[in-house]
């Protein structure tokens, strides 16, 4: 347990579910800017997505989880000094379908660990929740740290498909 009521989630070296390219049915993703209507484009780039992939009935819970995810990357990942036109946008989400999983990722250039308050301390607080319904409307998720000489982590979550 962390201070203030916050646990520091150490990362999940297993990483996201093996990624055997030959297993993935579908892939998309999508680079967001340093700005919180990024938020709506992420839903709206969900919602695209998964029409595509014939998978609307699902949109509730993954938009939810995807707007808390992009919204904890630009809230909490991004230095106070980030520019909010860059060449390259600093949060990436990406969603993969499997024949029986989804999975959605944020990519962001922090190496923090993600940390979740204690939803007993205040459960009324407008913010701190993000990773609790994250847990909540997922069927599991986790984080790692990028490897190789991008920086930053990968904070995912795991969809069943039925």
């Amino acid at each position: 347990m962390g201070t203030n009521g916050s646990t520091v989630l150490e990362p999940l070296r297993q990483g996201l579910p093996p990624l055997d390219p030959s297993a993935v049915s579908s892939a998309a993703s999508v680079a967001l800017p340093a700005r919180y209507e990024a938020v709506g484009s992420a839903r709206k780039f969900t919602r695209a997505t998964l029409g595509q992939w014939d998978l609307e009935e699902r949109f509730d819970d993954i938009a939810l989880v995807v707007s808390e995810l992009v919204t904890n990357a630009l809230r909490h990942a991004l230095p106070a000094d980030t520019p909010r036109e860059q060449p390259e946008p600093p949060v990436r989400l990406h969603l993969m379908c499997w024949a029986s999983r989804l999975v959605c990722a944020v990519r962001d250039p922090s190496d923090e660990s993600p940390v979740a308050r204690d939803t007993d301390d205040d459960f009324s607080a407008e913010s701190g929740r993000g990773l609790f319904l994250v847990e909540s409307f997922s069927d599991g998720w986790g984080w790692h740290p990028l490897a190789g000489p991008v920086r930053g982590k990968v904070v995912w979550a795991l969809f069943q498909l039925r």
